[in-house]
């Protein structure tokens, strides 16, 4: 497969390099000196710049003054030539009774995050599936919500990428993303893929000794992931994926207990702390993932979003932003080459 590793874009996660507490245009310097074009801004990284830059207390729902310091990191980027791909994680959104509380507050909280991509200006929302408990499994049902944030979405010329995390409720996987993509029929709904969401979730389990899903034999689960990422290259659209995040993963060093704890579901607390970049020590079996994107035609956004807490996933330093930027943009090139060889 012929793939031109330059031409693709390369993006970098805000919440991925350095810690909380690292500075917001530091963290900004060192992703630009690496080369990478553009980031994905977490909303949670914007509200704790906004604090230092607005000398004060900042909620997370007050977004007349998330806008305000929205509109100095929109200044920051364009002066360090990144683009800034994405506002994330949008979560807990699709699925709530029709006028519950839970409803409300999403659709409140969509419109001050729509505020702040125009501050900000970036054009694109990642939607990550819930994890909720209490919501519809109805895919039509989640779709319809999809559609009116998508409505919200493009009144402002916006688009909307939902992502399928691997310990959501009812979309776990590509194919449910892919499926509630479809159903929406929105042009400004498409996919956020995710080498961790597909491989910790279709091939890994945290919870096992192995490492790997236990529930059927390996050379079934190795065939079965090689048939889901088959009719993956084979039935999603290249226009329909708006961004690839890359990451790997760790194999817990004792495996996560299998009951959920602090609201989060085992795969859930997995991703939070136990995620290095490709080639740093993980072990799922990413490349064939990457390779089934790039044989959609997809040549667009390449992200790192990566949250490597180590290998006990209790915290790792990260050292000089610069070099780690650095290596993860040569980690970046040398997953695409692997890929596409």
């Amino acid at each position: 497969m012929l793939v031109d590793i330059p031409s693709i874009p390369a993006s970098f996660a805000t919440c991925s390099i350095g810690s909380a507490s690292t500075p917001l245009p530091a963290k900004l310097r060192a992703i630009a000196s690496a080369g990478f074009q553009g980031i994905e801004l977490a909303f949670p990284d914007l509200v704790t710049f906004a604090e230092t830059y607005l000398e004060k207390n900042v909620k997370a729902d007050d977004y007349e003054s998330i806008c305000s310091a929205g509109k100095e990191v929109k200044r920051l980027c364009t002066e360090s030539g990144l683009k800034i791909v994405m506002l994330q994680p949008f979560a807990n959104y699709e699925g709530w009774e029709e006028g519950s509380e839970e409803r409300n507050e999403a659709l409140s909280r969509a419109k001050g995050w729509i505020s702040v991509m125009e501050a900000v200006g970036t054009d694109m929302l990642q939607v990550g599936s819930s994890d909720s408990n209490g919501i519809t499994g109805d895919k039509e049902e989640l779709a319809k919500d999809l559609s009116v944030l998508a409505d919200m979405l493009g009144q402002k010329g916006f688009k909307l990428a939902y992502e399928n995390w691997c310990w959501a409720t009812h979309a776990p996987t590509w194919e449910d993303a892919w499926d509630i993509v479809q159903r929406t029929g929105k042009d400004n709904v498409g996919l956020c893929l995710d080498t961790f969401q597909t491989a910790g979730g279709e091939w890994a389990d945290p919870t096992t000794q192995s490492g790997h899903i236990e529930t059927e034999s390996k050379q079934h689960l190795e065939e079965s992931y090689k048939a889901s990422l088959a009719k993956l290259a084979n039935t999603v659209l290249k226009d329909k994926i708006y961004i690839f995040q890359i990451s790997d993963a760790y194999k817990p060093s004792k495996a996560l207990e299998a009951v959920d704890k602090d609201g989060l579901r085992p795969r859930g607390r997995w991703s939070h702390d136990y995620r290095p970049m490709p080639y740093a020590g993980g072990y799922l079996p990413i490349v064939p993932m990457v390779t089934a994107v790039l044989e959609t035609g997809f040549r667009s956004w390449f992200s790192m979003e990566i949250f490597d807490g180590g290998e006990d996933g209790a915290g790792k330093e990260v050292g000089n932003l610069d070099d780690f930027a650095k290596k993860a943009m040569e980690s970046h090139r040398r997953l695409v080459k692997d890929a596409s060889g």
